[in-house]
């Protein structure tokens, strides 16, 4: 099993089948936190209504995780006093062109900005491994994040699905940075 990554003040560790609600609750409020200048009111009463459903998918998921190993893994981010305060999956890559590794997604809430958690998550999350990922267009704090850790658009996007309000985004790939920088 994997240790506990210590960030202080934050604990990362993977998150398991009983993390589902908490993952999922932090999820949610990120999403609200980090979307609020880009989506609309729907989007957001959309995640809210959505939340029961989401944990149980979490907990589906996580505890597929647990028995087959290989596929997606999950990381949760606690602060001092013990409180979800953010997540991160990483993964085989799920796009047909692009076959490599995959950052799903890491979402901090708004009092962990420039703590330096994003950077621990993304560490945590894939090392120093070659991945993808996609990003909102429109988001240039996450842009430029991603471009300090190696990140550049490789041409391709796409627009979202009904849930996300058919927005762009844009897809962003770092090359592997060697055996010596990987975990």
């Amino acid at each position: 099993m994997t240790q506990p990554a210590l960030t202080l003040p934050y604990l990362i560790r993977p998150a398991t089948e009983h993390d589902a609600e908490a993952y999922a609750r932090t999820h949610v409020a990120a999403l609200h936190q980090t979307y609020e200048h880009i989506m609309p009111r729907e989007y957001h009463e959309h995640y809210d209504a959505e939340l029961p459903a989401l944990i149980e998918r979490r907990r589906e998921t996580f505890a597929e995780a647990e028995r087959a190993r290989g596929g997606a893994r999950s990381w949760l981010a606690f602060d001092d006093d013990g409180e979800p305060v953010a997540i991160a999956t990483s993964g085989p890559g799920r796009d047909d062109d692009r076959p490599d590794f995959e950052l799903h997604h890491i979402y901090t809430l708004r009092s962990t900005h420039g703590s330096g958690l994003g950077q621990a998550l993304l560490d945590t999350a894939i090392g120093g491994r070659g991945a993808y990922l996609w990003i909102l267009n429109h988001n240039p704090r996450a842009e430029r994040f991603y471009v300090r850790n190696g990140f550049t658009p490789d041409g391709t996007s796409m627009l979202c699905g009904p849930t996300w309000h058919h927005r762009p985004m844009f897809r962003m790939h770092r090359a592997d940075q060697g055996p010596a920088e990987r975990d």
